[in-house]
């Protein structure tokens, strides 16, 4: 195990971001990422569980859930593996998050705050390689610049970011190697320098969990790498899947061009009766 958590756990990621003491670490990776843009000063964390907007609503459950002093909402998240409409899901929790500032009455005149859904993703999104972040909002189609500004959805696919600590440029990519490589690194880099890592490098380790941490924490590890196996497996057997397809193609091909059958079981290790069965 290593010396610092691991922030692609439930647990590890909220003792980075979602606890009280976690703070100052929250409002410095938000200002970071939303630099020369916007600045909070301060934030505030809200009840994960919100209640329902209907009946039989079954509410999502953020990772973090915080407003700033303004009222701006942050929907902050980390996924380990994508989900059908991913996209979507993201769109419907910014949704909500809207739609919950409604006020009966009158007098209400929809001055809603902005939504901001920050997604760190540990895949990497369908049509998107190769891009670390993706920044999403309502835009004018026709002229093209920002339409409106109460909605903002950005992605932040961890495995793009490929470079090493001697070659991150910036805070905000300083930050990103260490959110990818923490579990792995024996010191946290750039503590010397900054007081936001140090106090991060304290709150990060392993040994420095309470008892009860530390059980929450290693179930949450294992659950992590419990999800690691199966994606790992779906993909061997995708690949296993994909390869015996090509295989099939290729001898109902050869079949489609005359080839003896036995020439045919020769060279691709089928059996007759599988070549034979070919259409």
């Amino acid at each position: 195990m290593g010396r610092f958590i691991n922030p692609f756990t439930d647990v590890g990621f909220n003792i980075i971001f979602g606890e009280e003491f976690s703070k100052p670490s929250l409002l410095d990776f938000l200002n970071t990422l939303l630099d020369g843009e916007h600045s909070i000063t301060n934030l505030s964390f809200l009840d994960k569980e919100q209640k329902a907007m209907f009946d039989g609503d079954r509410s999502p459950i953020y990772d973090i859930l915080c407003q700033t002093d303004s009222g701006e909402k942050i929907i902050v998240e980390m996924q380990n593996r994508e989900h059908p409409n991913f996209k979507e899901r993201m769109l419907y929790y910014a949704s909500e998050a809207i739609v919950r500032q409604g006020e009966r009455g009158t007098s209400w005149n929809y001055d809603i705050k902005a939504v901001y859904v920050i997604a760190f993703t540990n895949f990497v999104m369908t049509g998107y390689g190769g891009r670390l972040r993706i920044d999403a909002g309502l835009t004018d189609l026709q002229q093209g610049g920002l339409f409106c500004d109460k909605l903002r959805l950005i992605y932040l696919q961890m495995p793009c970011f490929t470079k090493e600590a001697e070659e991150c440029e910036n805070h905000f990519e300083r930050w990103i190697y260490i959110l990818k490589n923490m579990d792995i690194l024996e010191r946290m880099p750039w503590a010397a320098q900054n007081a936001v890592f140090q106090r991060l490098a304290e709150v990060a380790e392993v040994s420095k969990l309470s008892k009860e941490e530390r059980i929450k924490y290693d179930h949450a590890l294992k659950r992590y790498r419990d999800t690691l196996n199966t994606i790992e497996g779906a993909k061997q057997k995708g690949r296993a899947e994909g390869r015996e397809e090509a295989k099939m193609e290729f001898a109902r091909r050869m079949k489609t061009k005359g080839l003896p059958i036995e020439d045919i079981v020769e060279i691709t290790g089928l059996s007759s009766n599988e070549v034979e069965a070919l259409v």
